[in-house]
């Protein structure tokens, strides 16, 4: 990609119903080192309480109001569609970036060999638990293992999440979010958009965003729906390793589907793990984990 002084950043951030949480998002983006940015705030149908943004004086701040709730991937979607910038970097409503994410993001994109390249950091997970630095490896092929599957049982071991995402707008117009997915949307679209040609993954080495994990407050990506999540992964089948398959049903919808208690599902994906996919020895016994070790020790070891 040709070098260019300074290119404007637009930063799309979906918000619905969390003023508090939004402005903080915002004041983190305008406060970036990269100064050349417009914070593009969608609000996604609920606009309850943001007058706190109203009031702002900051001519690079936009709202952008959708008129009835369209969901986490429309709204971004819209975003990256009123964008001016030739750049967009995604920050969702509850994170935060620090002070110099941009700028050391984009002068990663501006030396990659990809014509259009994803760009990636690491964060600082904030939980219940405490403070982590994740992911603990950079990212490697195939991207869906890397994404999808562990090789302990620790959490954060792959993770290119959300509010760490810097690309061009010309990708996300070609390769956008998938309108009405509720939850794995960025897994979603990092495995289609990694697919188009010209695209390659780049990475800072070091937490450049905050992503506040496991506070009360309502998450799309919190809520349980194994069933859902089958769903999704058997229709990305073609995306993913059969490693890759095995380990999400071991972790990802195993995890759910105990928590809602739905014992009738146990033996069925265990079956389908094996059938459709290759699990390792790992994957079979965070399954066991899944559903025989108790939520709350479950999230001591899912984060030590």
């Amino acid at each position: 990609m040709p070098l260019q002084s300074d290119p404007l950043i637009s930063v799309v951030i979906p918000t619905a119903g969390r003023p508090v949480l939004v402005a903080r998002a915002v004041h983190s983006a305008l406060r970036q080192t990269y100064g050349n940015v417009e914070v593009i705030v969608v609000i996604d149908g609920d606009d309850q309480g943001l007058d706190i943004l109203e009031s702002m004086s900051e001519p690079r701040l936009r709202l952008l109001r959708l008129q009835q709730r369209c969901g986490g991937s429309r709204a971004r979607n819209e975003g990256v569609r009123a964008a001016n910038g030739e750049w967009v970097a995604f920050l969702d409503d509850d994170d935060e970036w620090l002070p110099e994410k941009l700028q050391k993001q984009i002068a990663v994109a501006q030396m990659s060999n990809a014509s259009d390249p994803i760009v990636s950091c690491k964060v600082m997970a904030r939980t219940h638990s405490g403070e982590f630095v994740w992911p603990r490896k950079l990212p490697c092929e195939p991207l869906s293992e890397y994404l999808l599957a562990r090789d302990s049982w620790g959490q954060g071991e792959g993770l290119m999440q959300t509010s760490t995402l810097l690309t061009t707008r010309r990708l996300l117009l070609k390769i956008g979010f998938e309108d009405g997915l509720q939850k794995h949307q960025e897994w979603d679209w990092l495995l289609r958009a990694t697919k188009a040609p010209g695209t390659g993954i780049e990475f800072v080495n070091e937490p450049l965003a905050v992503w506040n994990l496991g506070y009360s407050r309502t998450s799309v990506s919190r809520k349980y729906d194994w069933q859902g999540s089958l769903a999704w992964i058997r229709r990305r089948r073609d995306l993913v390793t059969r490693r890759a398959y095995a380990a999400f049903i071991a972790t990802s919808i195993s995890s759910q589907a105990a928590r809602q208690k739905q014992w009738k599902a146990f033996l069925p994906l265990l079956a389908e793990m094996f059938r459709l996919g290759s699990p390792r020895t790992i994957d079979v016994f965070l399954l066991l984990l899944m559903w025989f070790v108790p939520g709350t020790l479950r999230e001591r070891l899912r984060t030590s």
